[in-house]
């Protein structure tokens, strides 16, 4: 994205596509239509406090630091340092986001971190880390897809989700080889039309029994890469026994995909001279969602992929700086450089660029749900500072998650909108936007990305690395906090050396000068745009088989449905942007079910009427949407939009045992219809 400062609409800025190797110059609806949050008239441009009357009022930078900091010291001196939360945000750059663990770390001395993308990214972290011994969305370029003659996509719609991106399936399309695993026939299963590919429509839910019948299908007709897989992996013999039970047919009665079409899918993965899997939320956002992800790296690895030019296995990368979000220390476990924070010598490296002694930096804390859901219970938080989420709208269960923070004695919100969570704040801050502020951002390939002001902020704004350092001084906290990004960066990067996400040979003045940035990037190096060629990040050098088994997902009885969720093309995240954007707002101003013909006529619903979704969790209603491109047993909603109209009232906080991800695509739902 390029911009121009004073363009002739009247905007402040103009926004152009870039002529860049990922997107090609192209953007989506969201990226033209970007400039119009600079000047949206509801912009947060002062300080809000709470007052006696139950209302937020405009304050100044002094009283409201001054309460935030005389608020933590109590609540600390009564209940411990682990009283104070911190949630932060996949959209922050990595210099907010490592200095926002930092300050948790050694400013508030809490534990208790973690941030949005324990919602996205988890579970496909979460396996990555166990398989390979490192965690990078997509370990290969993405120009690398161009090329390909078979893709299997699992679980994401990136027709909808990121369009630019579909350029780099145009290969496989070509060549018949697209394959799009959707309970939905979305805008990007719809591209396997035509001799495209193939669109695989199973139950919701049964992601992992279709990757197991189709790994039982590659190991029983010897499809699999002997040589590689004895060469480069471990786990062979205990992935063999986990899924001889997993014949196809076997799989065809728990998926509904037929036994030939896993049978001819498994033979054409094996046979392609070039092929890739790539998975996203709609496999992972499950309870058994880092199982699922397992499985998919366990087909490319008897496939010989990960690693061999022209073939890999990749995840998606959902928020503006997923990728970097996660390796600086906003995870409740970890320290930057993606190093695990119960490591001495981690803890030993970091402690030194901080400049304060190791045993002052405290343990792994909890996840985000029970982060949330500790609000105001006994052991739990009691202060809650939030960066880059909304929380009301984007968690699972959504109401318990409201009902938590009510509990709170106090809640601070960094936004530049007052967004729903901000909305039930004690404390609002005004912060920058995107093109008010300079740092990097890193993407789904590992590239590290300059990020560039274009723009004065209005005179009431301030960047979150300005409130911390305004804070820390406030708690006498140790360390360093500095203002000028460049700084933070570098600081990031000796904090990093070492470890897995190494950026140590980076800084703002080599990224300006427009050099190619993939970590690991350790000084003297230039980077690692294509991970395993020789090895996998384990000790040994192998990568790890993990046999796994299928559990039964929760599924309709009588007459509900299957409730899965995901995004539109038109709005992103829980909607505190997009939907203040006049033209997306208008694309898609309400919330809508989708449901087949068949299940909209048995239940008496017509297209553009109302339907009342329910569980024991919630309900909502909702427009309803009558499409053939979905199961008849399946509902649909995105997840952009507030309050009654949250379609996460709906969705399950049963999480993932391994990585902590909740159930956001597994919940059954009855259907009525609204007189």
């Amino acid at each position: 994205m390029t911009l121009t400062p004073t363009p002739a609409d009247g905007l402040p800025v103009s926004v152009e596509g870039r002529d860049f190797p990922t997107n090609r110059g192209g953007l989506c609806r969201k990226g033209w239509s970007s400039a119009e949050l600079l000047t949206a008239p509801d912009r947060l441009v002062s300080p809000l406090l709470r007052g006696a009357d139950g209302e937020l009022h405009p304050a100044s930078w002094d009283a409201a630091l001054d309460l935030i900091a005389d608020r933590i010291r109590e609540i600390q001196d009564q209940s411990g340092r682990d009283a104070i939360g911190v949630f932060g945000g996949g959209g922050l750059t990595n210099e907010k986001a490592y200095q926002l663990g930092k300050f948790a770390r050694i400013a508030l001395r809490t534990s208790r971190i973690d941030y949005n993308g324990r919602f996205c990214m988890s579970s496909a972290a979460a396996a990555a880390n166990r398989a390979f011994g490192i965690d990078r969305g997509l370990p290969f370029l993405l120009e690398d897809l161009d090329t390909a003659h078979t893709i299997l996509m699992l679980g994401s719609n990136v027709g909808d989700t990121m369009p630019p991106f579909v350029s780099h399936l145009q290969g496989a399309r070509a060549r018949g080889g697209l394959v799009v695993v959707d309970p939905r026939r979305s805008t990007t299963a719809r591209l396997t039309a035509d001799g495209g590919g193939l669109h695989v429509q199973p139950v919701p839910g049964s992601d992992l029994a279709l990757l197991l019948g189709l790994i039982h299908v590659v190991i029983a007709e010897a499809l699999y890469d002997a040589d590689y897989v004895t060469r480069r992996t471990s786990g062979f013999e205990a992935l063999r026994r986990s899924v001889s039970m997993w014949w196809p047919e076997r799989a065809e009665q728990v998926t509904g995909v037929p036994a030939t079409d896993i049978r001819s899918l498994a033979r054409r993965l094996a046979e392609s001279a070039s092929t890739y899997i790539l998975t996203g939320r709609g496999v992972e956002q499950h309870a058994d969602g880092t199982d699922t992800a397992t499985a998919a790296i366990n087909l490319a690895l008897l496939l010989g992929l990960p690693g061999r030019p022209g073939s890999g296995y990749g995840t998606l990368t959902g928020q503006g700086n997923g990728q970097g979000g996660r390796e600086h220390g906003q995870k409740s476990d970890q320290l930057p450089g993606y190093r695990r924070i119960d490591d001495p010598d981690a803890r030993a490296h970091v402690a030194a660029v901080w400049g304060v002694d190791p045993s002052i930096i405290p343990g792994p804390g909890i996840p985000a749900v029970q982060l949330l859901q500790s609000s105001g219970r006994p052991g739990g938080i009691r202060a809650l500072l939030v960066h880059g989420s909304n929380v009301v709208v984007s968690s699972p269960d959504v109401q318990s998650i409201r009902d938590a923070l009510g509990r709170l004695d106090l809640l601070v919100v960094s936004d530049f909108f007052l967004s729903e969570t901000a909305r039930l704040a004690d404390v609002v801050l005004p912060v920058l936007q995107w093109a008010e502020e300079e740092g990097t951002m890193t993407n789904l390939e590992g590239r590290v990305l300059r990020r560039r002001r274009a723009l004065q902020p209005p005179a009431g704004a301030r960047s979150e690395l300005w409130i911390m350092a305004e804070l820390a001084r406030r708690l006498e906290a140790p360390g360093a906090w500095d203002l000028d990004p460049a700084v933070v960066f570098d600081e990031l990067a000796r904090a990093s050396a070492g470890g897995l996400a190494d950026y140590s040979g980076l800084s703002h003045a080599l990224l300006d000068e427009g050099a190619a940035a993939h970590w690991p990037y350790p000084a003297g190096s230039t980077g690692t745009p294509r991970l395993f060629a020789d090895r996998f990040a384990h000790a040994d050098g192998s990568a790890r088989l993990v046999a796994v088994r299928s559990r039964a997902p929760e599924t309709p009885r009588g007459g509900e449905l299957s409730l899965i969720t995901g995004r539109l093309l038109e709005h992103y995240q829980s909607g505190t942007q997009t939907r203040r954007v006049a033209e997306l707002e208008a694309a898609q101003p309400e919330l809508v079910a989708q449901l087949h013909p068949a299940t909209a006529r048995d239940r008496g619903l017509v297209e553009g009427g109302r339907v009342r979704l329910e569980n024991a969790r919630g309900a909502i209603e909702a427009r309803v949407g009558v499409s053939g491109d979905i199961r008849p047993d399946t509902v649909f909603l995105p997840f952009h939009f507030p309050d009654a109209s949250s379609a996460n009232l709906l969705t399950s906080s049963r999480l993932d045992p391994i990585s902590s991800m909740p159930e956001f695509k597994n919940a059954v739902v009855t259907a009525t219809r609204v007189p």
